[in-house]
């Protein structure tokens, strides 16, 4: 390595695939809690005119998780004062039976739809609410997040990649005299291209230390987890083992398979 500055190309095309990869990782992590917490203040009505089997409908419904009756003794209690004990009690008989349903995971409109109709084939089940508006609003917004971010972070991976071939391909210009000499002297590819090799490697771990050290940085912030709180969202923004390995092996993954594809291209050439 003569100088820092022939591996500065090499390391901001790979930060900028870290960068990429790491906020769409943390994108996914925030709209996985925040799903989380939509699925905790959500819930589906079912009104029968009998009692339901609720292990029964697990069982027909994978995606419901917990079958609740709610009782009226509250509305009930509203009429005391109108309605004789008898009355009240005659019309605790005929009321229907209504239940709170929980779900296993937040589920699509596809999903929601599909439960809703096998609800309705449920003997006694008379009206089913799913506040499917305000729901199948919230999670068009989710995907479209997540699709935006996923495409950003796609594009900005290929690009980055296009970039990093090329400087490869002048990486191997700048050795090609050496590589040719080798080459003169029976040496085999792989170690002709030994330097393109070493350089990719220690350039993958220069750009993984850099972006430990942002990340890092970043979650140390207390805005960013103040913002996050504000939002309802509890997550890892930046694990230090898990996503530090992940990018450590993004990067060697990236830099030696461009090499070796450049250096496979150098030698159809020849």
């Amino acid at each position: 390595m003569k100088s820092f500055k022939n591996h500065t190309s090499l390391i901001i095309a790979l930060l900028g695939i870290l960068f990429s990869i790491q906020v769409f990782t943390i994108v996914q992590r925030a709209v996985g809690s925040y799903q989380n917490n939509l699925l905790k203040n959500y819930s589906i009505v079912v009104v029968s005119d009998k009692a339901l089997d609720t292990k029964t409908l697990q069982r027909n419904n994978p995606l419901a998780k917990e079958f609740t009756l709610i009782t009226p003794d509250h509305v009930i209690k509203k009429l005391n004062t109108s309605m004789s004990k008898t009355n009240l009690e005659l019309l605790r008989i005929t009321l229907p039976k209504f239940y709170k349903l929980t779900l296993s995971h937040y589920p699509s409109p596809k999903e929601l739809e599909s439960l809703k109709k096998n609800l309705m084939r449920v003997e006694g089940v008379r009206k089913i609410e799913t506040f499917a508006k305000a729901h199948t609003t919230t999670y068009k917004l989710l995907l479209l997040f997540k699709n935006v971010i996923g495409i950003f972070a796609a594009t900005m991976v290929v690009v980055t990649l296009l970039l990093i071939a090329k400087e490869l391909r002048i990486w191997q210009f700048k050795h090609s005299e050496r590589m040719s000499i080798m080459g003169l002297f029976g040496a085999p590819a792989w170690l002709r291209s030994a330097v393109l090799f070493r350089l990719a490697v220690v350039d993958a771990f220069l750009a993984t230390f850099i972006a430990f050290v942002a990340f890092s940085y970043v979650t140390s912030l207390a805005w960013v987890g103040e913002q996050l709180s504000a939002l309802g969202i509890d997550i890892v923004v930046f694990d230090h083992i898990y996503d530090t390995l992940t990018m450590l092996g993004v990067s060697l993954c990236v830099s030696l398979t461009l090499v070796t594809f450049v250096v496979l291209g150098h030698k159809e050439e020849v």
